[in-house]
């Protein structure tokens, strides 16, 4: 596989962002996009998400949620601790539940818990939270250099990307290989703005490679029409405290998941 390759996560039921996401790719000469996984939860009208990654050829990595919402268990497995993150977490995933139809559920079900591909001669290997657990947490602030050069080294992979944590950030390792969180479209990333992001991967001409690398690492961020997800929040009675996020870019939920770095840059 050659040219640039785009990559979307955490959905969350946000099929206005993925519409617009979908088209800004298209729009930049991306000849494959891919969704490292939680389709569903935060925000309404699940089935409105699947169409569009099956109608657009997206390959999809099953991510905690989906493999819930596929064998209809009990939570979603988001990894939480904290109550009050667990209470919104299971408002979230009832919604969901009931609002995804069996035949969604049934295409959840099947999706790989990992892509491996080769791209520009690098192995590329496509997980949701990391290779070694589907909803481990990897954070910018807390995750050191050693242990993603170890991942690498036993994964054997050159580029790993994932999402879950719905913050985007790049390390670069030794070798030319690179961690990459994708970051999320489905919500804000509790920065005070009000779009969210994807990831692009193309390979830098050779006068402007930064340190030796060819791999370019572009995130991109997406504006798309917030409000009319905020109203069809508000229609559905999903908790107003999601609805805050989407209009202010400020997570209300979710927070205590937070490293204290990640914490302090938000205003709750």
């Amino acid at each position: 596989m050659n040219g640039k390759i785009a990559f979307f996560g955490g959905i969350y039921n946000n099929y206005l962002a993925l519409e617009t996401a979908i088209a800004d790719a298209h729009g930049r000469d991306i000849s494959q996009i891919y969704c490292l996984g939680d389709l569903g939860a935060f925000g309404p009208h699940p089935d409105r998400v699947f169409p569009l990654l099956i109608e657009n050829g997206i390959q999809t990595v099953q991510g905690n949620y989906d493999h819930s919402i596929g064998h209809a268990l009990e939570d979603c497995q988001c990894g939480y601790s904290d109550p009050r993150d667990n209470h919104f977490a299971s408002l979230s995933y009832a919604y969901t539940l009931e609002n995804t139809s069996p035949e969604y559920r049934d295409w959840m079900k099947q999706l790989p818990a990992e892509i491996r591909f080769t791209w520009q001669n690098r192995s590329v290997l496509l997980c949701h939270g990391s290779p070694r657990k589907t909803n481990e947490f990897l954070w910018e602030s807390t995750t050191s250099t050693a242990f993603l050069e170890r991942l690498a080294d036993e994964q054997d992979a050159d580029i790993i990307l994932g999402t879950h944590t719905g913050l985007h950030w790049h390390r670069r390792l030794e070798n030319d290989r690179h961690f990459i969180n994708v970051g999320v479209l489905g919500r804000p990333e509790n920065d005070g703005t009000t779009n969210v992001w994807y990831t692009v991967l193309s390979v830098e001409e050779e006068e402007k490679r930064p340190e030796n690398s060819s791999v370019s690492v572009e995130f991109i961020p997406v504006r798309y029409d917030y409000e009319k997800l905020a109203w069809e929040m508000e229609a559905e009675n999903i908790p107003e405290e999601f609805i805050e996020t989407i209009r202010t870019g400020w997570w209300t939920t979710c927070l205590e998941v937070l490293p204290a770095k990640e914490r302090r840059a938000g205003k709750y």
